[in-house]
């Protein structure tokens, strides 16, 4: 069996993209870096229906289905406007975390250079986090003698906002993946490490459900940007600077993702029988 696909990435955030279902088992062994093409996460491209024009399945590195994923869905928007979906200038794509609405922006050759994402509203409601406290605010978690405080949100995925003094200096790759599996959170949780660096500007390093420390989040860019305008710390309009560059979230009754996506290749991978 051979299948074409994509790679793309948006600040880092790197994803394979495929036109078409694919078995749900293959999605480890084609993000695997040493044994397959390598990935944060496999994105298949499916036809839209009731006034969309596409459906998002995004599967992790680790073979898990997600519910979604803002530099994600800028990749997979290059992906479909190239096959001729949409109008050029905009996007409507079901994903598990339901509708979103992209804004495409195209360069001289046609190809999207950025996109913007209406993410939906961020929730801070346990039950659709989900989170099992009665509170999702000012939660503690300890690892390793270091404790952390900060607060939970939903972006149509569990997210778990800690502040830091540096997080160029936090233990991302050895605390976030064991708070990731904290047993308040029934389907784990992306784990975001950041400081308020600037007026309306935000440094975050994350630790991805699934995958791993990663260069960027989408989804936790928009849930860190929302805890701390809750908090006071940051207004509407936010800059969030990760690994892989800078995101833009603006924050309202809903939260708009903008940043930019850049095609690496495409590649044909001949997939044997394991």
């Amino acid at each position: 069996m051979t299948v074409r696909l994509a790679k793309l990435h948006a600040t880092g955030n790197d994803f394979l993209v495929h036109e078409g279902a694919l078995p749900s088992d293959i999605a480890a062994r084609l993000c695997d870096r040493h044994r397959g093409v390598g990935a944060d996460g496999l994105i298949t491209l499916l036809p839209g229906s009731d006034g969309a024009d596409c459906t998002m399945v995004l599967h992790s590195a680790d073979g898990g289905r997600a519910e979604m994923s803002g530099n994600g869905m800028r990749c997979l928007a290059w992906v479909a406007v190239r096959a001729g979906l949409g109008d050029g200038k905009r996007l409507v794509v079901d994903t598990d975390a339901g509708r979103r609405v992209v804004d495409v922006e195209c360069g001289a050759n046609g190809d999207v250079v950025a996109a913007t994402v209406d993410m939906g509203p961020v929730t801070f409601d346990p039950a659709a986090i989900p989170l099992a406290a009665a509170s999702p605010f000012d939660l503690e978690a300890t690892y390793h003698g270091v404790t952390y405080q900060g607060d939970a949100a939903g972006v149509g995925n569990p997210h778990l906002v800690l502040f830091v003094d540096d997080p160029a200096a936090t233990r991302v790759t050895t605390h976030g993946p064991n708070i990731e599996v904290d047993e308040r959170f029934p389907q784990r949780t992306n784990v975001e490490f950041i400081a308020v660096t600037a007026p309306d500007e935000v440094t975050m390093r994350v630790w991805e459900r699934g995958v791993g420390e990663t260069l960027s989040c989408g989804t936790g860019a928009c849930a860190a940007a929302a805890v701390a305008h809750r908090r006071g710390l940051v207004g509407e309009h936010v800059t969030v600077k990760v690994l892989g560059g800078e995101l833009i979230v603006d924050l309202g009754d809903t939260v708009r993702l903008g940043g930019p996506v850049v095609h690496a290749f495409d590649v044909d991978v001949e997939l044997d029988a394991q």
